[in-house]
């Protein structure tokens, strides 16, 4: 069974992922800057440096970037699925 530590180093994965993916695909600088950064700071969440409630906040924050990019764009990727990934991931951390 996975507890909510490693939930969120899956997440910090995914979402470092994505941000390579971004940069790699379409050039933006900015989603390799923002998935390194909201990764750093979740994995400061994962490791106790700071508070893993905020944890909670940061994925909230970041939901909403992704669906203003998602009304921006009107595509499903990758926000959209980007979205489903975050909800998936702070459902489960929340209840793990």
């Amino acid at each position: 069974m996975l507890n909510s530590v490693m939930i969120l180093w899956i997440y910090i994965g995914l979402l470092l992922a994505g941000g390579i993916v971004g940069f790699v695909k379409g050039k933006s600088k900015a989603s390799l800057i923002a998935s390194s950064a909201f990764g750093v700071l979740i994995a400061l969440c994962a490791t106790n440096i700071i508070p893993t409630a905020y944890a909670t906040w940061l994925m909230g924050a970041l939901i909403l970037v992704f669906g203003m990019r998602l009304v921006k764009t009107k595509k499903f990727m990758p926000s959209g699925l980007m979205i489903l990934i975050t909800i998936i991931a702070l459902v489960g951390f929340r209840l793990a």
